[in-house]
């Protein structure tokens, strides 16, 4: 098939998780056979932002570590909608788009596209600022994803499509997948010339991947994160953008190393120096849109890491918590569950092992290609001819 994809970033995952399963399921397609072009906006911010605090040097980073994947930079008012959709056999389009392109595209499809056309939704705009959700024109959009069954719900209670289907994100598993451990010598010491111990084979106890969060998250940052972590006395380390001066500081007060951003695909590296993670949704996903988890809970579980969450329902029984994660309830249980993985070489081992079962068996970018396709061929008996 020729695909078309615009989506807001390729190239830059700054502030821009959408970017890591666009990644692998581009690079999933291609390698199926399917002929995928994927365009951005020459202005979309996660690249200005990339560019401006890490240089072009992140870019030539990208490349080299997804040399098959490229993406295509376009000004609105300069594209030729013409040129770049003829003889396309489904466009996607994701919702982190000008309305006008959505327009635009879609009264494309009506007119002349012999194609399929969808939208794509992995935010949770649709509850937070439905009125910009509104803006978007999906009359003549043949089917909408939806990164979950609750985001569907919505689609379908406020009218803005009929034909919703929830396409969950998944794990890139090309990418993230267990790294080695750095194996210790008989003799090896540590700076004190004694022998190290098997946990000195790491950089710390803790890490978590994930940017501050606008504020909806901040209190659940400091409960689950910061000061279970300064309580316990683990060594930790954070990565993540938009961190204000007061979140750097808090980390600080807790010995808690900022680490700034880190470019997704070395994601893999960096959960293996490390002993065990947590997932903290935002308050939104936690309280409003259950059974979205985000793309943070496939990779870690993929890459072979104990991990703990902060309360979020599974509600669509995605995983199978207790045993492919622990899930702490309030900050004093995080704590225990922490000290108890710390401690606990079996529990640690038990869950990791669990939890990579879970995600090659149902939850890799293979998986939702696989869905995606069946979702075009069942959009295709109620696909409307373009007028001509």
């Amino acid at each position: 098939m020729r695909i078309v994809m615009f989506y807001h970033s390729l190239v830059s995952d700054w502030n821009h998780g959408n970017a890591h399963f666009l990644r692998g399921i581009a690079t999933e397609l291609l390698r199926r056979g399917h002929e995928v072009r994927i365009f951005e906006s020459c202005d979309n911010w996660s690249a200005q932002n990339l560019l401006r605090e890490y240089g072009e040097h992140a870019f030539v980073k990208f490349r080299n570590a997804y040399p098959d994947l490229e993406s295509t930079r376009y000004e609105l008012s300069a594209l030729n909608l013409e040129n770049v959709l003829s003889n396309s056999d489904l466009v996607i389009v994701h919702e982190w788009n000008d309305p006008e392109l959505v327009a635009r595209i879609g009264q494309h499809r009506k007119v002349r596209g012999d194609y399929l056309l969808f939208f794509h939704d992995t935010h949770h705009r649709s509850i937070s600022a439905a009125e910009e959700m509104r803006a978007y024109d999906l009359s003549n959009y043949d089917s909408v994803l939806v990164f979950g069954k609750a985001i569907r719900d919505v689609y379908l209670q406020n009218g803005w499509s009929t034909n919703v289907w929830p396409w969950h994100e998944a794990a890139d598993t090309r990418v993230f997948h267990p790294m080695p451990r750095k194996s210790l010598s008989a003799g090896e010491q540590n700076g004190n010339g004694n022998k190290r111990s098997s946990s000195e084979r790491y950089d710390g106890d803790l890490v978590w991947i994930g940017n501050w969060g606008d504020g909806e998250r901040t209190s659940e940052l400091r409960e689950f994160l910061i000061e279970p972590i300064k309580q316990l006395g683990l060594k930790a380390r954070v990565y993540g953008v938009r961190y204000p001066e007061s979140a750097i500081r808090a980390l600080a007060d807790a010995n808690i190393e900022y680490a700034g951003w880190v470019p997704n695909y070395e994601v893999p590296e960096i959960f293996s120096r490390f002993r065990v993670t947590v997932h903290i949704p935002r308050r939104i996903y936690a309280n409003q849109l259950p059974g979205i988890p985000t793309i943070r809970v496939f990779e870690a579980l993929a890459c072979g890491v104990p991990l703990v969450c902060a309360p979020w329902r599974d509600s669509e029984k995605l995983f199978a918590p207790g045993e492919d994660y622990l899930v702490a309830q309030d900050g004093a249980q995080m704590k225990r569950h922490l000290s108890n993985i710390l401690g606990n070489e079996n529990l640690a081992r038990s869950l990791a092992e669990h939890g990579l079962r879970t995600i090659l068996a149902r939850h890799t970018c293979a998986h939702r290609v696989n869905e995606l396709l069946a979702i075009y061929e069942a959009s295709l008996t109620a696909a409307p001819e373009p007028v001509r």
